[in-house]
């Protein structure tokens, strides 16, 4: 199996790693009350766990393209060592994004992004040019 297969299921379950750190590792637990209306309960917090939810939102938002990306470029014959490079970079600085977040560094949380967005696009960059 590709490498950047495994990428893609790690991606796929990074909001769910960055809501539970929104939800369970702050100042401000959530509990099973919050639980019944749990967005609801996101959306009232602040800080570290309010960003911890925006990064997850993020995660949901970059998740597509990079899963794309990936597929396409497999299928259209691309360089498997590129492929598996250009979704380990992204993995790990989707991760460092969150961390980012979280830990409000928005110049560096946004050139982290860009990188991100880098290697997606140069996923589809090795399908065209396969």
């Amino acid at each position: 199996m590709i490498l950047a297969y495994w990428c893609v299921l790690l991606t796929a379950f990074m909001p769910v790693m960055w809501v539970g750190v929104a939800k369970f590792m702050g100042p401000k637990k959530m509990g099973l009350q919050g639980n019944h209306n749990p967005r609801e309960w996101l959306e009232q917090q602040s800080g570290a766990q309010k960003r911890a939810y925006w990064a997850q939102l993020n995660s949901f938002e970059a998740f597509p393209p990079f899963a794309a990306g990936v597929i396409i470029a497999v299928i259209a014959g691309g360089a498997v060592a590129a492929i598996n490079t250009l979704a380990i970079a992204f993995l790990v600085l989707r991760f460092i994004y969150g961390l980012c977040y979280i830990a409000d560094l928005a110049s560096l949380r946004s050139l982290v992004w860009f990188g991100a967005v880098a290697c997606t696009v140069g996923l589809f960059i090795v399908a065209a040019i396969a």
